[in-house]
């Protein structure tokens, strides 16, 4: 390019691939047309399937426990360095950044300290304004002289909560969607009330698009479409059973399209086979901008999947190996895993806890069903193995199958050296909390968050 495109980062709560592009019979119009013009990446993931880790991999290009983000930031977990946050890294190239709603990675913004993340303005809306206007009008008044600009904009609509709210709650107002043609999500069963939470969920996806459908006319309105770099993602799966927080393709699955400048390989309805991750976003945003990529980044950048450089359809195209992590969330929960081009590897931390953590699943009427009907009780394996090709909802551990030994040996071992290399701090033993109180017990089967204060816009897990 020849300037410094502008980049626009929208994130969503909890949505992992289930909108309209991806096949499913949800009514996203604003993104399958993004992605029409656009790339989709049908096998992006997460580093992380948990809120704050996974955004502070993605925004810090760096593992969870390396940017010290090991758990939720409204429970205490920092960022190591918040200037290796994609925010003021942009900014130190002349670019002006701006926030509005959840960012869920840095505490409020008017605490002092080091640990807040900076941005030059926030656009986050007050009392009886509607919650994207100031984000509109700002970009409605951007003027070509003024230089390039990085917005980043938050949502909870897909995110689970109790509240009366006009959100997916499963609550009074239940159900919010039509429950009568819905095909509940993998891995879950066909029960009438799992349906009822789905075509709730179909509601809050259908309002999440909408508000993107605003911000993609207000770039267009504006004249600053064609010099945008928009990248649309969500921080890991749904908040389902064995979805939200766990490290197979249920949780660490996200959907990911992005639509670059005119002059960029991101456009033309491309589709991209090949897995990537959400680490690799941070080395695009600086390909694209023609900017030096800082020497801490882990991913790789994506242009040369979209340019023609690479097979975007072979599935280790850029990446032999793929890595994700689950430390905290709710509750301790230490695992790690692996994932190559046909096999995935999971490694479970704690000895002394053999049960599925019921905190890290969200409270909801599918998980009561699962309950009820003696789910959710059995023994969780140290190590699972399962062959991504054959049994894509990893449903069959073959970790324990001879026939099977060396291709666990050779998992083990990645999973081993990405740990050493990175430092992780699950090689010392366990990893203790910043702050107790804050953890729920790991037997507790529907946690309700602390009373801790939060950024503005984000919800409790």
């Amino acid at each position: 390019m020849s300037h410094r495109p502008n980049v626009v980062y929208l994130n969503s709560h909890d949505t992992g691939r289930y909108i309209q592009p991806f096949g499913h019979a949800l009514k996203t119009p604003h993104l399958q047309k993004l992605a029409e013009e656009g790339v989709l990446f049908r096998k992006a993931f997460c580093n992380a399937p948990t809120c704050s880790p996974s955004r502070a991999a993605l925004l810090t290009g760096t593992y969870a426990h390396q940017c010290g983000m090991l758990g939720l930031c409204h429970r205490g977990f920092r960022l190591n360095d918040p200037q290796k946050h994609l925010a003021p890294t942009l900014a130190g190239h002349g670019y002006t950044t701006a926030h509005s709603d959840v960012q869920h990675v840095s505490p409020w913004r008017e605490k002092e300290g080091d640990d807040v993340v900076p941005f030059d303005v926030h656009l986050d809306p007050e009392a009886g304004e509607g919650k994207i206007d100031r984000v509109l009008a700002w970009l409605e008044g951007r003027k070509p002289d003024d230089g390039p600009f990085y917005l980043e904009v938050g949502f909870s609509e897909t995110h689970r909560t109790s509240g009366k709210e006009l959100q997916w709650h499963n609550g009074e107002n239940s159900p919010a969607g039509d429950p009568r043609y819905v095909s509940v999500p993998a891995p879950l069963p066909d029960h009438p009330a799992i349906r009822s939470d789905f075509a709730d969920y179909g509601q809050a996806v259908e309002r999440l698009d909408a508000y993107y459908g605003q911000i993609i006319d207000a770039l267009s309105a504006a004249g600053l479409a064609d010099d945008t770099l928009l990248i649309v993602t969500t921080d890991h799966g749904i908040a389902y059973p064995g979805m939200k927080c766990s490290l197979t393709d249920h949780g660490t699955g996200v959907l990911l399209i992005v639509r670059g400048p005119n002059d960029s390989p991101f456009r033309g309805g491309k589709v991209v086979d090949a897995a990537t991750q959400h680490l690799d976003l941070f080395p695009t945003i600086c390909d694209v901008a023609g900017l030096d990529a800082p020497d801490w980044l882990e991913g790789k950048s994506l242009v040369p999947l979209c340019d023609g450089s690479l097979n975007a359809g072979q599935p280790d195209a850029l990446h032999d190996e793929l890595f994700a992590e689950v430390t905290y969330h709710a509750a301790y929960e230490p695992k790690r895993s692996v994932r190559t081009a046909q096999y995935k590897y999971i490694r479970y931390f704690d000895d002394d806890f053999s049960k599925p953590v019921l905190p890290n699943i969200d409270p909801s009427i599918s998980k009561d069903v699962l309950l009820a009907h003696g789910g959710l009780s059995g023994d969780v394996p140290r190590e699972q193995l399962y062959d991504l090709m054959l049994d894509p909802h990893e449903a069959n551990n073959l970790a324990d199958r001879s026939t099977h030994d060396q291709t666990l040996q050779s998992h083990r071992e990645s999973l081993a050296a990405w740990m050493r290399r990175t430092d992780d701090p699950l090689l010392k033993g366990p990893v203790h909390a910043p702050r107790e109180l804050a953890m729920n017990p790991r037997t507790d089967p529907h946690p309700t968050s602390p009373t801790i204060t939060m950024q503005t816009g984000d919800p409790a897990p």
